[in-house]
Order: structure tokens, then sequence, then C-alpha cells
């Protein structure tokens, strides 16, 4: 069973979100378009990935 991953939202770039996972100490960030987030998010907000859908949390 999968678990949730957490990010938050670095920043916004155009099309783009660059995310920072939560639990990691690594500061290398995943860029993921913003089609596939939630289309109020801001940076700094949470989002939750489970079951390859990314929501607000």
């Amino acid at each position: 069973m999968l678990e949730a991953i957490f990010y938050e939202v670095a920043s916004i770039d155009g099309d783009y979100a660059h995310l920072r996972r939560e639990d990691s100490e690594d500061d290398d960030l995943k860029l993921v378009a913003r089609a596939l987030l939630p289309a109020e998010i801001m940076e700094g907000s949470r989002l939750k990935y489970e079951f390859m859908q990314y929501e607000i949390c």
C-alpha cells in the first residue's frame, strides 16, 4: 500500500510549479505542470499526493 506524500509549493513559474517534498532533507524541487494541480494553489500551499492525484490539505 502506498502512503501519501506531502509537498509544499515552493514557487510557481507560469504553467509549472516547483514542489518541495516535506519529508526530505534534499533541496531538490519537483517540477509539475499546473494542469495536474488544484487551480487554487499559491506559493506556500501544502499538497497531498495520493492515488496519482494532488489535493490541497
